[in-house]
């Protein structure tokens, strides 16, 4: 790679888990999140903002700027998930001057030899594995069950998740000195299982009913709280001004059961999570938009232009987006299908038309959006299932029209299987 001068912004990416695009409140969720909604109000609202349906694809499409397919990686994954030579985004951050931290849930191997640290982190705490009881801090049971470390060193503490994950993102900032830095906080929350302090469940609004949905409504409250406090901690260390914020989640919302039979310590309450997702079709594992359209939000003060944009954009393009901001420039070809999306942060220029490209968990159906189309093929051979949408017409994904439309119904196929030949290569 080809370093360049020291940038001017430093970089904060919190990512929530498995957070519904109704869970918010500046979406009509029945949580109150001020300080998303103030970042909202104040900043730049993505609202086609897309990424995987599942959690281990969305980190390895951000942390490598190409689809999850490419590398196999279609479902949540204990097994290391990259190449141990991939420019990851840290690494093309730190070749452009920056330090790197991430705090929360990596998911992309998760035993110690396949942190974080291997990939470009100078610094990682949390959960090597992917989400963890909120207490106790383990993972499921089994040989990945131990996760909770600090710099790839198993450990034990006291505390609820994702005030841990929060408490080391901002001692992590008031520890900075004077070089740019990137730091990439993906916390736990919502992820299953839940379970809230109580002073956090008595903040929930009375009219959220039932001991599950309390619980749950707490933890989209208290994950509000933390990136709060992530804000408070760039404003004290006069760092606010000078740095790209972004917020978004690895998923849309799920409807999983809360039972936390497989972990060790069962005391979560029992039932299906109200994860929302309206006016979206779907939920997490699929490729209807409430599985990959997620709230998006980006706040860079005096860059990006506030408002909200509709152009469809992906996680994947985050790392051309931010090499560009740096001046890194690849020695090679990375091979990124993502794009740089600056002109649209800055001046609400949209991006040449290209495909957004979406694998769902275990290859069952791909996605393809181009401008206001959508197609899913699920399932193969003659027994696939084919659906084709206009999302301006029909966002909610209601009325196929693979029947009455053959000809974009055929032209979008031959797009999907061109896209598609370069996976796993």
């Amino acid at each position: 790679v080809q370093t360049c001068a020291l940038p001017i912004s430093n970089i904060v990416f919190i990512m929530a888990d498995d957070l519904g695009w109704g869970d918010v409140a500046f979406h009509g969720g029945n949580a109150p999140t001020p300080h998303l909604d103030r970042l909202a109000r104040e900043g730049l609202e993505l609202g086609a903002h897309y990424v995987a349906p599942v959690c281990s694809p969305t980190r390895t499409g951000l942390m490598t700027g190409r689809c999850w397919s490419r590398f196999g990686v279609t479902n949540p994954q204990n097994e290391r998930a990259l190449p141990w030579d991939t420019l990851t985004l840290p690494r093309v951050l730190k070749a452009a001057g920056y330090d790197t931290c991430l705090t929360g849930k990596w998911h992309l191997g998760s035993l110690p030899e396949q942190g974080p640290n291997h990939f470009g982190f100078d610094h990682s705490y949390g959960s090597l594995a992917g989400g963890v009881s909120p207490y106790s801090h383990k993972y499921k049971q089994g040989k990945f069950s131990e996760t909770w470390h600090r710099n790839e060193k198993l450990i034990n503490e006291e505390g609820h998740v994702t005030d841990l994950i929060t408490r080391e993102a901002v001692g992590w900032i008031e520890s900075r000195g004077e070089r740019p830095f990137l730091l990439y906080v993906p916390y736990t929350a919502v992820h299953l299982p839940v379970r809230e302090p109580d002073e956090w469940v008595a903040r929930v609004p009375s009219t959220v009913i039932g001991d599950v949905a309390r619980h749950y409504a707490a933890s989209v409250m208290h994950l509000d709280d933390g990136v709060g406090k992530i804000l408070a901690a760039l404003e004290r260390t006069g760092r606010r001004g000078n740095t790209l914020v972004v917020f978004t989640s690895d998923n849309g919302g799920s409807t999983a059961q809360n039972n936390d039979t497989t972990y060790p310590d069962d005391r979560c309450p029992s039932g299906p999570l109200p994860g929302r997702n309206l006016p979206w079709r779907g939920k997490k594992g699929e490729t209807h938009e409430g599985g990959i359209r997620v709230p998006t939000i980006v706040s860079w003060p005096g860059r990006a232009k506030p408002g909200r944009v509709e152009a469809p954009v992906q996680i994947t393009d985050w790392v051309p987006t931010l090499a560009a901001l740096t001046g890194f420039q690849p020695a090679g070809d990375p091979k990124w299908d993502g794009t740089n999306i600056i002109p649209l942060l800055t001046r609400h220029e949209a991006p040449a038309e290209r495909p957004i490209y979406t694998v769902a968990p275990g290859w069952r159906s791909r996605a393809l959006r181009l401008g206001d189309w959508k197609l899913i093929v699920s399932g193969e051979g003659a027994k696939a299932v084919r659906e084709l949408y206009h999302l301006a017409a029909d966002p909610s994904e209601k009325n196929n029209l693979a029947t009455a439309q053959p000809d974009r119904l055929r032209d979008l196929l031959a797009r999907l299987e061109t896209v598609a030949a370069r996976d796993r290569d």
